[in-house]
Protein backbone atom coordinates (compact mmCIF):
# COMPACT_ATOMS: atom_id res chain seq x y z
CA UNK A 1 0.00 0.00 0.00
CA UNK A 2 1.78 3.44 -1.42
CA UNK A 3 1.79 5.83 1.73
CA UNK A 4 -0.30 8.38 2.17
CA UNK A 5 -3.05 6.66 -0.02
CA UNK A 6 -5.74 4.95 1.82
CA UNK A 7 -8.71 2.13 0.33
CA UNK A 8 -12.22 2.94 -0.03
CA UNK A 9 -15.67 0.77 0.44
CA UNK A 10 -19.13 1.49 -0.51
CA UNK A 11 -21.94 -0.35 -1.64
CA UNK A 12 -25.94 -0.25 -2.23
CA UNK A 13 -26.53 3.01 -4.16
CA UNK A 14 -29.26 2.02 -5.87
CA UNK A 15 -29.19 3.99 -8.96
CA UNK A 16 -31.64 4.28 -10.66
CA UNK A 17 -34.20 3.56 -7.57
CA UNK A 18 -37.29 5.30 -7.26
CA UNK A 19 -37.58 7.64 -9.91
CA UNK A 20 -35.20 9.45 -12.34
CA UNK A 21 -35.14 13.04 -10.70
CA UNK A 22 -34.02 11.26 -7.01
CA UNK A 23 -31.43 8.49 -8.26
CA UNK A 24 -29.97 11.59 -9.88
CA UNK A 25 -29.50 13.31 -7.15
CA UNK A 26 -27.58 10.48 -5.18
CA UNK A 27 -25.74 10.01 -8.08
CA UNK A 28 -24.45 13.08 -8.23
CA UNK A 29 -23.69 13.33 -4.27
CA UNK A 30 -21.69 9.78 -5.21
CA UNK A 31 -19.58 10.91 -8.26
CA UNK A 32 -19.22 13.81 -5.75
CA UNK A 33 -17.48 11.73 -3.28
CA UNK A 34 -15.29 9.49 -5.81
CA UNK A 35 -14.36 12.74 -6.88
CA UNK A 36 -12.90 14.06 -3.50
CA UNK A 37 -11.55 10.47 -2.47
CA UNK A 38 -9.47 10.37 -5.98
CA UNK A 39 -6.79 12.56 -4.06
CA UNK A 40 -5.89 9.84 -1.85
CA UNK A 41 -7.97 6.89 -3.16
CA UNK A 42 -5.11 4.12 -4.03
CA UNK A 43 -7.89 1.55 -4.39
CA UNK A 44 -11.92 1.73 -4.36
CA UNK A 45 -14.45 -1.26 -3.79
CA UNK A 46 -18.00 -1.42 -4.91
CA UNK A 47 -19.50 -4.07 -3.18
CA UNK A 48 -22.72 -4.49 -5.00
CA UNK A 49 -26.06 -3.27 -6.23
CA UNK A 50 -24.45 -0.08 -7.64
CA UNK A 51 -27.33 -0.37 -9.81
CA UNK A 52 -30.68 -1.07 -9.34
CA UNK A 53 -30.74 -3.34 -12.17
CA UNK A 54 -28.34 -3.63 -15.08
CA UNK A 55 -28.54 -5.79 -18.20
CA UNK A 56 -26.10 -5.89 -21.01
CA UNK A 57 -27.47 -7.03 -24.47
CA UNK A 58 -24.71 -7.29 -27.31
CA UNK A 59 -25.54 -3.52 -28.38
CA UNK A 60 -27.39 -2.04 -25.55
CA UNK A 61 -27.23 -0.97 -22.01
CA UNK A 62 -29.43 0.58 -19.61
CA UNK A 63 -29.35 4.64 -20.58
CA UNK A 64 -28.63 7.08 -17.99
CA UNK A 65 -25.81 6.74 -14.93
CA UNK A 66 -23.30 8.74 -17.32
CA UNK A 67 -21.99 11.23 -14.45
CA UNK A 68 -21.13 8.24 -12.43
CA UNK A 69 -20.07 5.85 -15.56
CA UNK A 70 -17.54 8.97 -16.87
CA UNK A 71 -16.05 9.11 -13.46
CA UNK A 72 -15.41 5.75 -12.27
CA UNK A 73 -13.40 5.86 -15.96
CA UNK A 74 -11.67 9.12 -14.92
CA UNK A 75 -10.34 7.08 -11.90
CA UNK A 76 -9.37 3.75 -13.62
CA UNK A 77 -7.59 6.21 -16.31
CA UNK A 78 -5.45 7.99 -13.43
CA UNK A 79 -4.35 4.90 -12.16
CA UNK A 80 -7.04 3.92 -9.48
CA UNK A 81 -7.85 0.52 -8.99
CA UNK A 82 -11.52 0.52 -9.30
CA UNK A 83 -12.91 -3.09 -7.98
CA UNK A 84 -17.02 -3.73 -8.65
CA UNK A 85 -18.68 -6.51 -7.38
CA UNK A 86 -22.32 -7.51 -8.69
CA UNK A 87 -25.00 -7.87 -6.04
CA UNK A 88 -28.24 -9.35 -6.11
CA UNK A 89 -29.84 -6.36 -8.48
CA UNK A 90 -26.88 -5.96 -10.74
CA UNK A 91 -25.77 -9.95 -11.05
CA UNK A 92 -26.33 -9.59 -15.16
CA UNK A 93 -23.25 -7.49 -15.80
CA UNK A 94 -20.53 -8.68 -17.54
CA UNK A 95 -17.94 -7.03 -20.12
CA UNK A 96 -19.26 -3.79 -20.82
CA UNK A 97 -18.11 -1.94 -17.62
CA UNK A 98 -14.22 -3.49 -17.77
CA UNK A 99 -14.13 -3.25 -21.05
CA UNK A 100 -15.32 1.11 -21.39
CA UNK A 101 -14.47 1.87 -17.56
CA UNK A 102 -11.54 -0.37 -16.56
CA UNK A 103 -13.10 -1.50 -13.60
CA UNK A 104 -12.04 -5.30 -12.02
CA UNK A 105 -15.21 -7.34 -11.95
CA UNK A 106 -15.79 -9.61 -9.34
CA UNK A 107 -19.25 -11.85 -9.02
CA UNK A 108 -17.84 -13.95 -5.68
CA UNK A 109 -16.56 -13.19 -2.61
CA UNK A 110 -12.69 -12.04 -2.28
CA UNK A 111 -9.85 -12.95 0.12
CA UNK A 112 -7.46 -10.60 0.04
CA UNK A 113 -4.34 -8.95 1.95
CA UNK A 114 -4.01 -5.42 2.22
CA UNK A 115 -0.90 -4.37 3.63
CA UNK A 116 -0.63 -7.12 6.16
CA UNK A 117 -4.36 -7.36 7.03
CA UNK A 118 -6.83 -10.23 5.82
CA UNK A 119 -10.06 -9.11 4.29
CA UNK A 120 -12.88 -10.59 3.45
CA UNK A 121 -14.76 -9.06 0.84
CA UNK A 122 -18.37 -9.64 -0.66
CA UNK A 123 -22.00 -8.07 -1.05
CA UNK A 124 -23.61 -11.22 1.22
CA UNK A 125 -26.29 -11.78 -0.72
CA UNK A 126 -27.08 -15.67 -0.03
CA UNK A 127 -24.42 -15.41 2.20
CA UNK A 128 -25.26 -17.49 6.03
CA UNK A 129 -28.64 -19.66 7.24
CA UNK A 130 -31.75 -18.74 6.17
CA UNK A 131 -33.00 -17.02 3.02
CA UNK A 132 -33.30 -20.06 0.96
CA UNK A 133 -36.31 -18.01 -1.26
CA UNK A 134 -33.54 -16.18 -2.89
CA UNK A 135 -30.75 -18.63 -3.08
CA UNK A 136 -33.46 -21.03 -5.20
CA UNK A 137 -34.12 -17.64 -7.20
CA UNK A 138 -30.48 -16.67 -7.52
CA UNK A 139 -29.24 -19.66 -9.14
CA UNK A 140 -32.56 -19.49 -12.04
CA UNK A 141 -31.14 -16.13 -12.29
CA UNK A 142 -27.58 -16.85 -12.89
CA UNK A 143 -29.02 -19.62 -15.51
CA UNK A 144 -27.28 -19.13 -19.09
CA UNK A 145 -30.46 -20.44 -20.53
CA UNK A 146 -32.63 -17.93 -18.49
CA UNK A 147 -29.69 -14.85 -19.38
CA UNK A 148 -30.20 -16.23 -23.18
CA UNK A 149 -34.24 -16.34 -22.75
CA UNK A 150 -34.02 -13.21 -21.73
CA UNK A 151 -31.40 -11.71 -24.07
CA UNK A 152 -34.35 -12.69 -26.87
CA UNK A 153 -36.80 -9.90 -25.53
CA UNK A 154 -36.66 -6.42 -26.83
CA UNK A 155 -34.67 -4.38 -24.71
CA UNK A 156 -37.69 -2.36 -24.39
CA UNK A 157 -40.07 -4.73 -22.94
CA UNK A 158 -37.03 -6.10 -21.17
CA UNK A 159 -36.06 -3.72 -18.85
CA UNK A 160 -39.87 -2.62 -18.36
CA UNK A 161 -40.36 -5.91 -16.63
CA UNK A 162 -36.94 -5.56 -15.17
CA UNK A 163 -37.81 -2.42 -12.97
CA UNK A 164 -41.59 -3.77 -12.06
CA UNK A 165 -40.04 -6.73 -10.14
CA UNK A 166 -37.35 -4.17 -8.92
CA UNK A 167 -39.93 -1.74 -7.41
CA UNK A 168 -41.48 -4.05 -5.28
CA UNK A 169 -37.87 -5.12 -3.73
CA UNK A 170 -37.56 -3.92 0.19
CA UNK A 171 -35.19 -1.10 -1.51
CA UNK A 172 -38.55 0.68 -3.10
CA UNK A 173 -40.91 0.62 -0.56
CA UNK A 174 -40.73 3.97 0.36
CA UNK A 175 -37.00 3.72 0.82
CA UNK A 176 -37.36 3.01 4.63
CA UNK A 177 -34.22 2.56 6.61
CA UNK A 178 -33.53 -1.08 7.66
CA UNK A 179 -32.74 -1.94 11.56
CA UNK A 180 -29.69 -4.01 13.21
CA UNK A 181 -31.65 -7.41 14.10
CA UNK A 182 -29.10 -8.42 16.24
CA UNK A 183 -25.83 -10.03 16.37
CA UNK A 184 -27.78 -13.77 16.35
CA UNK A 185 -30.58 -12.75 13.88
CA UNK A 186 -28.49 -11.07 11.07
CA UNK A 187 -27.44 -13.71 8.69
CA UNK A 188 -24.05 -12.06 7.78
CA UNK A 189 -22.87 -11.66 11.23
CA UNK A 190 -23.57 -15.38 11.60
CA UNK A 191 -22.17 -16.28 8.31
CA UNK A 192 -18.95 -14.55 9.72
CA UNK A 193 -18.87 -16.11 12.66
CA UNK A 194 -18.82 -19.07 11.00
CA UNK A 195 -16.00 -18.34 8.88
CA UNK A 196 -13.92 -17.26 11.78
CA UNK A 197 -14.01 -20.94 13.60
CA UNK A 198 -11.66 -22.01 9.97
CA UNK A 199 -9.58 -18.94 8.76
CA UNK A 200 -8.70 -15.75 10.54
CA UNK A 201 -9.51 -12.12 8.79
CA UNK A 202 -9.04 -9.20 10.09
CA UNK A 203 -11.75 -7.52 8.46
CA UNK A 204 -15.20 -8.79 6.73
CA UNK A 205 -16.79 -5.95 5.09
CA UNK A 206 -20.09 -7.04 3.39
CA UNK A 207 -23.19 -4.70 1.63
CA UNK A 208 -26.63 -5.98 0.60
CA UNK A 209 -28.16 -4.96 4.26
CA UNK A 210 -28.45 -1.33 3.73
CA UNK A 211 -27.29 -1.03 7.79
CA UNK A 212 -24.18 0.64 8.57
CA UNK A 213 -23.15 -1.78 11.29
CA UNK A 214 -19.43 -2.15 13.14
CA UNK A 215 -18.94 -5.10 14.90
CA UNK A 216 -15.97 -6.94 16.96
CA UNK A 217 -15.80 -10.65 16.66
CA UNK A 218 -13.56 -12.92 17.83
CA UNK A 219 -10.15 -13.65 16.92
CA UNK A 220 -9.81 -10.22 17.11
CA UNK A 221 -11.84 -10.03 13.46
CA UNK A 222 -13.90 -6.60 12.64
CA UNK A 223 -17.44 -6.81 10.77
CA UNK A 224 -18.51 -4.21 8.74
CA UNK A 225 -21.18 -3.50 7.18
CA UNK A 226 -21.59 -0.28 4.80
CA UNK A 227 -24.71 0.60 4.60
CA UNK A 228 -26.21 2.32 1.81
CA UNK A 229 -26.20 5.48 -0.62
CA UNK A 230 -30.08 5.43 -0.48
CA UNK A 231 -30.70 6.53 3.63
CA UNK A 232 -27.53 6.54 4.59
CA UNK A 233 -24.49 7.69 2.68
CA UNK A 234 -22.26 5.59 4.33
CA UNK A 235 -18.70 4.20 3.38
CA UNK A 236 -15.57 2.63 5.23
CA UNK A 237 -11.97 3.68 4.59
CA UNK A 238 -8.93 1.72 5.38
CA UNK A 239 -5.05 3.96 5.90
CA UNK A 240 -3.15 0.86 6.29
CA UNK A 241 -3.45 0.93 9.79
CA UNK A 242 -7.43 1.08 10.65
CA UNK A 243 -10.63 0.77 9.35
CA UNK A 244 -13.35 3.75 9.63
CA UNK A 245 -17.15 3.75 8.58
CA UNK A 246 -18.01 7.47 8.24
CA UNK A 247 -21.11 9.03 6.80
CA UNK A 248 -20.90 11.46 3.87
CA UNK A 249 -23.08 14.58 3.75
Amino acid sequence: MKENKKIYFASDAHLGLPSYEKSLEREKLLVKWLDEIKIDASEIYLLGDIFDFWYEYKKVIPRGFTRFLGKISELTDKGIAVYFFTGNHDLWITDYLPKETGVILHREPVTKIINGKKFFLAHGDGLGPGDRGYKRLKKIFTSPILHWLFSRIHPNAAFSIAHKWSNSSREAKGLVAESFKGVDKENLVVFAKEELKYEHFDYMIFGHRHVPIVLQLEDNCQFVNLGDWITHFTYAVFDGDKLELKEYR
